[in-house]
């Protein structure tokens, strides 16, 4: 019998109801569940045996596309990271073919203490450019920002008992400031309890492994791509440039990473040995959307000590914000031109202009890649930025000085057999 048509108003009314209902935007199983609950609840037999089944669809967004609140990558996360090292492990056997096994720790470890243990390799490392001015460097900033905070507690305005501050200008106090692993000297630095050896330890262990990974890294993937070039970078045509730098990209961005590791290890280990607090030494800069995001999280010491002693003496003089960071970013990027170049006898600008180049693309783009895309866009500015400048420097100095290298393009005590 043909319902009436009330009867089928009805009816559309009740399935409309279910469409709407919040059970609607459930998943398939509770729905499920739902008809069999339908089917033997006495006060649900007049409804429709399949209504909840009727309606299947609402107003929802693609999982990956940008207006989705969808977060659970993992799964692409675990893909990734497989498909990378299946990658990886590929290059490493082919290089391996190629060239064979050119790891050699037994072989540094001898260097290191040859010359009837005089250790001659160990004073090299010590007193080598690049440590040497790093450390300078360091120390610089560190006198710096001692005579300057000293000098704003003597310009404060205290009450006489608090402006007695000669107790803390004492010889354990700046040696103290000169060990800790912090550039932005304060009076009483928040301590630990005690030192915990454990912890040590593990720190120590942590830095060892990762030099011999690099170690491993630089003599058996990026030296063989060196030896295969015989020219400068800069007298390479576009081919063959496009070639080798993306021959470096892997493993330039390897160790950079590891050279990361090693710093919070050493720094770590620094402020576990001094009962040192503050071990905020870096942000979340792999999570960071924008580049200037990633230039405040990822060396937070530095970051303090620029904001602190130059950002902040800026404005102070009338300098306009913007203006006051720009002038701080280029000071920070010819720094790092000079802590590369000096040391290799060679200026070419590479590392200034990838972190000025950074900055363009940052401005410029910064409005167009936010989130995740902004995010991408990082991770490729690290990929091809200053790891593959400071690479360049290191090729063109095995091109320019191969007597100061060993056979394999190497300083003495990283040669191997």
């Amino acid at each position: 019998m043909r319902p009436s048509d009330s009867g089928m108003a009805a009816m559309r009314k009740r399935f409309s109801s279910v469409c709407s209902s919040p059970s609607a935007e459930e998943d398939s199983a509770s729905l499920y569940d739902s008809v069999s609950i339908s089917a033997t609840d006495p006060a649900n037999e007049q409804e429709h045996p399949y209504a909840s089944l009727l309606c299947c669809h609402r107003v929802q967004d693609s999982l990956l596309s940008s207006n989705s609140s969808f977060t659970r990558y993992r799964g692409i996360l675990n893909w990734i990271i497989i498909l990378l090292v299946l990658t990886h492990a590929h290059l490493f056997l082919e290089n391996f073919i190629q060239y064979g096994f050119l790891i050699d720790v037994k072989k540094v470890l001898e260097h290191l203490i040859e010359d009837n243990c005089n250790w001659p390799s160990v004073n090299l490392l010590l007193g080598g450019a690049f440590f040497s001015l790093w450390f300078y460097t360091a120390l610089g900033m560190k006198l710096y920002s001692y005579q300057e905070t000293n000098h704003w507690y003597r310009q404060a305005h205290l009450t006489d008992a608090e402006t007695d501050n000669n107790e803390h200008l004492t010889f354990k106090d700046l040696y103290y400031f000169l060990l800790a692993p912090t550039l932005c000297y304060q009076r009483d630095f928040p301590c630990t309890p005690k030192v915990r050896i454990n912890k040590l330890l593990h720190r120590l262990l942590e830095m060892v492994i990762v030099i011999q990974i690099m170690v491993g890294i630089v003599q058996q993937w990026i030296e063989p791509i060196f030896q295969r070039s015989q020219n400068s970078f800069s007298s390479f045509d576009i081919t063959m440039k496009v070639e080798h730098l993306v021959g470096l990209v892997a493993p330039t961005h390897f160790l950079w990473l590891l050279f990361f590791f090693l710093t919070h290890s050493y720094l770590n280990f620094c402020a576990e040995l001094l009962c040192f607090g503050d071990r905020h030494f870096y942000g979340d800069w792999w999570n960071a959307t924008t580049l200037i995001s990633f230039w405040k999280n990822w060396n937070i010491p530095c970051q303090k000590w620029c904001h602190r002693h130059v950002y902040t003496r800026l404005v102070e003089k009338n300098v306009p914000p913007s203006h006051a960071e720009l002038l701080v970013f280029l000071m920070s990027a010819a720094l790092c031109e000079c802590m590369i170049a000096l040391p290799l006898h060679s200026c070419r600008l590479w590392v200034f202009l990838a972190m000025v180049f950074e900055l363009l693309v940052a401005v410029f783009l910064g409005n167009y890649f936010q989130g995740n895309y902004g995010n991408g866009l990082v991770w490729l500015c690290l990929l091809l930025g200053p790891p593959l400048a400071v690479t360049t420097y290191f090729h063109d100095h095995y091109i320019s000085f191969p007597s100061q290298m060993s056979d394999y393009g190497l300083p003495v005590f990283l040669q191997p057999h």
